[in-house]
């Protein structure tokens, strides 16, 4: 996971992107049992990094991902497959940073549950989508039983499921599944810009807000109020908004950190010396 052309899961950082490169390109980034644990730490160690601001997840060799690799033979219980599945999704779904999903070529399947699973989606005109498993004689995982009656609601998802369609990157933006759809030859620059916009962000109130949104859907109008309240209360705890009043009157962009602004006071009676 270094970063070689020879690791399935590439990683690589910049001025606090983090970009995870599933990199199967002749396997067309299927993914198998290594690559899934690999993931899986992968997202772990960007949720834990502090110096992490944001995450883009793309395939290499002109493919984002064609699903779970059912090539090997793996004797695996399902039981014990579908854990891993479930905790990748859990954990890319729950990540506090925002995330990007950079979309080129084939996503199936569990590779497109992945991608859906992003805060946001960015392909090309040649990106492809299907949500296959009931041509393998499954049914969806990765999030996506959840994921697309949220996103196109419960008759489109139902065709997309059952019909197990493939739909190309135009079909999938007129279905609110792809946020936007840029060239071969601009959608790393695209991508790379968008990036830099959310790391130059308040980190805790993006965090906040993706929180929100995400539980927002399954919560009534009182319950989102008071989840509201409460992370407002977050973020006016942090150096942030002080930060982007002082910016706004100075008439500057604001330089975001996520640092705690509260100080905790001495213990009354203690001098200080030991």
């Amino acid at each position: 996971m270094s970063g070689s052309d020879g690791a399935v899961l590439r990683t690589d950082d910049r001025n606090g992107v983090r970009t995870l490169t599933l990199n199967r390109p002749r396997r067309k980034n299927a993914i198998n049992r290594e690559l899934w644990t690999m993931l899986h730490d992968a997202l772990e160690a960007a949720g834990s990094d502090r110096g992490v601001r944001a995450l883009v997840l793309t395939g290499a060799g002109g493919a984002f991902c064609s699903g779970a690799d059912i090539s090997t033979p793996d004797d695996t219980h399902p039981t014990y497959k579908m854990r891993v599945l479930t905790d990748v999704a859990l954990l890319l779904h729950e990540l506090p940073i925002p995330t990007i999903a950079k979309v080129d070529g084939v996503a199936v399947g569990a590779g497109w549950n992945l991608a859906l699973g992003c805060d946001l989606v960015v392909a090309t005109p040649e990106s492809t989508f299907s949500q296959i498993f009931t041509r393998r004689g499954l049914s969806l995982d990765l999030g996506g039983s959840w994921l697309l009656p949220k996103l196109v609601g419960l008759q489109h998802a139902k065709r997309l499921a059952l019909l197990a369609e493939t739909v190309d990157a135009a079909q999938a933006r007129e279905l609110n599944l792809v946020t936007w759809i840029r060239s071969a030859e601009t959608i790393d620059a695209f991508v790379d810009d968008l990036a830099d916009r959310l790391v130059s962000g308040p980190p805790i109130a993006l965090a906040q807000t993706k929180a929100l949104l995400n539980e927002g859907a399954d919560r009534t109008m009182r319950d989102a109020l008071a989840n509201e309240a409460r992370a407002q209360a977050v973020n006016f705890a942090t150096v942030d908004a002080p930060e982007a009043y002082s910016a706004f009157a100075d008439k500057r962009e604001p330089r975001f950190s996520g640092r705690w602004a509260i100080r905790r006071a001495p213990a009354q009676g203690m001098s200080g010396e030991r």
